[in-house]
C-alpha cells in the first residue's frame, strides 16, 4: 500500500525521455525524415524568435529621445507578436514528434541574431539591430517553408508563410519607417 503524504516530493531527477533533434512517431501523415527535417527548421527559428523578442523587450525598457514613448509602445506590441509566435512555432515542433528548444541558454547556441551591446544603445542603432534581427528571421524562414513544402510538410510551410513570414515583414515596415529622414513640421 502506497501511503499519501502531502508533502511534495521534491528535488526529482531522471535521465530525458527524449533527446533534442529527435521526433517520435505520430500518425500525421508525414515521413521521418520530413518531420525531423521541420523540426530541426523550426527550431532555429524558435531560437531566433526568443532572441528577437527579447531584444524587443531590451530596447522598450532602454528608449531614450523625443520618440521614446511612441516606441516604447511599439515595442511593446511588437514583443508580444514574437511571444505569440514563439509559442506557435514550439507547438508546432511538438507536433511533429520534436522536442521544441526552450531553454535560453539553448537558444543561444542555436540563434543566428547577433547579440547587442550590454547597455543602451542609440535609437537608431536599436531600430537596426531590431531590422537585421527580422532580417535573419525572415530570410531562414523562407529557406525553410520553401523546403518544407517539398517535402510535403504543408503544416510548417503554412506557420512560416502565414504567420512568422508575415509578421515579420509588417513589423520590418513599422520600424523602417522610423528611420526616414523626414524634414521637420513647416518645412
Amino acid at each position: 500500500m502506497t501511503s499519501r503524504t502531502s508533502q511534495p516530493r521534491l528535488h526529482q531527477h531522471a535521465p530525458e525521455i527524449q533527446e533534442f533533434g529527435t521526433v517520435t512517431q505520430l500518425p500525421i501523415a508525414l515521413s521521418h525524415d520530413a518531420r525531423q527535417y521541420s523540426s530541426q527548421r523550426l527550431n532555429r527559428v524558435l531560437a531566433d524568435t526568443q532572441f528577437l523578442y527579447a531584444l524587443y523587450k531590451k530596447y522598450h525598457w532602454g528608449m531614450r529621445g523625443p520618440t521614446a514613448y511612441q516606441l516604447h509602445l511599439l515595442f511593446d506590441k511588437h514583443a508580444q507578436e514574437q511571444l505569440a509566435l514563439v509559442d506557435a512555432l514550439a507547438e508546432r515542433v511538438q507536433t511533429l514528434g520534436g522536442v521544441a528548444v526552450g531553454d535560453p541558454r539553448h537558444a543561444a547556441q542555436i540563434t543566428g541574431v547577433p547579440r547587442p551591446p550590454d547597455g543602451i544603445e542609440p535609437v537608431r542603432s536599436m531600430l537596426s539591430g531590431l531590422l537585421d534581427a527580422h532580417e535573419t528571421i525572415l530570410a531562414d524562414a523562407r529557406d525553410a517553408a520553401a523546403r518544407t513544402a517539398e517535402l510535403g510538410d504543408d503544416g510548417t510551410q503554412d506557420l512560416l508563410v502565414s504567420q512568422i513570414i508575415r509578421t515579420g515583414e509588417t513589423q520590418v515596415w513599422f520600424l523602417a519607417e522610423h528611420l526616414v529622414d523626414t524634414p521637420g513640421a513647416g518645412a
